[in-house]
């Protein structure tokens, strides 16, 4: 198979989450997969082994939920793609599509809750204010909670009768506190850590009567659970000895938590014993969990997946569980792990060779976005393209990451931007003294909040860089903030200190179009026409600017943001930067 057929092979191979069953007929579940080419929603019924498509969207569907009893299918609708809409639902059997609360108007998503006795608790964003709304089957929708600083739900008990928030009411989206209230909005509990802790809802036991909370705290410099009664105000931290940020998930018992745990870019599972405190490791390969969960034989099920090794879906019986449809996808190559001192401590980096060619190479700079998240040993198809064009690719887990504990992640204040571009120009240097990289030949990029390094980086580092490309990038942090999504103007205020105006100087000198004097190296642009999380004004006052500057650039614009759900549409994309690059750093095309 030649290279190019290769790279499309792995977008195109079928692919699938790990089916979420109803806590209270786990016989019934749900999944996304983008066998249709879209990445869809689907019904699984484990008795009689029926599987049914439930959703069918041009740009495909992100965001979906099954009600404890299995008896609905709740899924988010967008307006072409712009993460702007409402939520809809439709019989788990099949049936007509129906609005979960017409009388509510159209908003950004920030999370859902189901109960076992029809009622819903729906988030939605809109107009400078944060809503979480009751919804009683038959009933117009009620506010529960409202507020101009970010908030979104964490849960609510099987019987309704009880709803966890987490809001941000005290200036902190970055690390927000946890509310428990009831129906009628009285509030029943609150844990708030103080600044730089935040206590994240994960949900309540999926027990009848049971109203014990799980949650996430950072009180010992990483996200750590806890077990919460917030009628009682009775807390269980569970520590570990390992290092690595926690996460963790109910057994359907109520009896014990599936710990899992993330450390230097690869998974780890552990079943805690909430009866006797004993802790146990569930073995798994070596590589990434993207998902996983308990079921009620007590075995485990996940998505695992590794740089080389497609993903596939296991169980800790040693089975696997379920296989997507159609050819799997190619294997890719393994990651070489490094270790770069920079001037904020140690820097962790994952590093991919082609198999062809001599080094030094061409070499890609692919960096995450969030900032909040952070690069894996997991299966990339856009890494793997990147590797069979002849490229090395370099992903860089620089200050703000997760996985490295709360200090690394709340580095990233003060000098935005700046900070995380120190740590990969600290790489950079590491691979090209390695004899790995060829400095003529180095190219940027990235998506979301990697784009925006991008951009940042080639008017910061522009002689670094032979070219960059900046996917759906920050190129303005005012005007984005102008015109961007709610929960994304908090996120601006939680790390900028402020809005622009209460801050101006900070969101200048962390804005790309500062230093677009400076830039030198080509670039390519993508970006999306009905992105809330990009907005367009701000890519086309910057790219007007570049063309003052007589500076050579390509943008590349598309519907929405929601393009990330359609296979054809990532292909069409990463040829693009495929063709880019090679164009600008001279990589030979390999063929075989």
């Amino acid at each position: 198979m030649k290279a190019e057929e290769r790279w499309q092979a792995r977008f195109r191979a079928s692919r699938m989450t790990l089916p979420t069953p109803a806590s209270q007929a786990p016989n019934r579940s749900i999944y996304r997969s983008n066998a249709t080419g879209t990445w869809e929603v689907y019904a699984r019924d484990r008795v009689t082994g029926v599987t049914r498509q439930v959703t069918d969207r041009p740009w495909g569907t992100a965001y979906a939920a099954i009600d404890p009893g299995g008896q609905w299918i709740y899924w988010f609708a967008d307006t072409d793609g712009d993460d702007f809409g409402s939520w809809w639902r439709q019989p788990f059997t099949g049936g007509p599509d129906e609005p979960v609360a017409p009388d509510l108007p159209p908003g950004q998503p920030a999370g859902i809750a189901l109960s076992a006795t029809g009622v819903a608790a729906i988030s939605l964003a809109s107009e400078g204010t944060f809503r979480i709304h009751l919804v009683h089957p038959g009933r117009p929708a009620t506010t529960l909670y409202e507020h101009t600083e970010a908030a979104w739900v964490a849960g609510m008990t099987l019987d309704g009768s009880l709803v966890a928030i987490n809001h941000a009411e005290y200036g902190d989206f970055r690390h927000p506190a946890l509310r428990v209230v009831h129906q009628n909005g009285d509030t029943v509990g609150e844990l708030h850590d103080g600044p730089g802790k935040g206590v994240v809802g994960l949900g309540f036991a999926p027990v009848l009567g049971d109203r014990r909370l799980l949650a996430l705290h950072e009180r010992r410099d990483r996200r750590e659970p806890i077990v919460w009664d917030p009628v009682t105000g009775e807390q269980r931290e569970i520590w570990l000895r390992d290092p690595g940020d926690l996460n963790a998930e109910w057994y359907p018992d109520a009896r014990g938590l599936l710990i899992m745990r993330d450390h230097r870019a690869r998974s780890h599972l552990h079943r805690y014993d909430l009866t006797g405190g004993g802790l146990t490791l569930i073995d798994t390969p070596r590589g990434v969990i993207e998902e996983a969960a308990p079921r009620s034989g007590g075995h485990v099920e996940y998505s695992w997946s590794s740089a080389s090794h497609p993903p596939v879906i296991r169980s800790s019986t040693g089975q696997v569980v379920v296989n997507a449809s159609g050819p799997p996808a190619p294997p890719s190559v393994p990651i070489q792990d490094v270790d770069v001192e920079g001037e904020g401590g140690r820097v962790h980096a994952l590093v991919s060779k082609p198999e062809a060619g001599a080094a030094p190479f061409p070499t890609v700079f692919l960096l995450h976005g969030g900032p909040d998240t952070h690069d894996r040993d997991a299966f990339s198809p856009e890494t793997a393209a990147w590797v069979d064009a002849g490229f090395a690719v370099v992903r860089v887990n620089y200050r703000g990451s997760t996985g490295y504990g709360s200090a690394w992640r709340n580095a990233l204040h003060g000098d935005v931007g700046h900070i995380e571009l120190a740590d990969v120009a600290a790489v950079r240097q590491w691979v090209i003294d390695q004899g790995i990289c060829d400095p003529s030949r180095t190219v940027l990029t990235g998506t979301g909040w990697g784009g925006y390094l991008t951009l940042l980086g080639l008017g910061t580092q522009p002689d670094l860089w032979a070219a960059g490309i900046a996917a759906v990038p920050i190129a303005c942090h005012r005007d984005s903030y102008e015109d961007e999504a709610e929960s994304l103007r908090a996120f601006h205020r939680a790390l900028l200190g402020g809005s622009p105006d209460e801050q101006p100087e900070r969101y200048a000198a962390s804005s790309p179009i500062t230093y677009i004097e400076q830039v030198k190296s080509p670039v390519l642009i993508l970006a999306g026409e009905n992105d809330s999380r990009c907005p367009m004004r701000q890519i086309e006052k910057y790219v007007a600017r570049l063309a003052e500057h007589g500076r050579e650039h390509q943008v590349y614009a598309y519907d929405a943001v929601g393009a990330s759900l359609v296979v054809s549409e990532r292909i069409t994309q990463t040829a693009l930067q495929l063709e880019f690059a090679r164009k600008h750093t001279s990589a030979m095309k390999i063929d075989g």
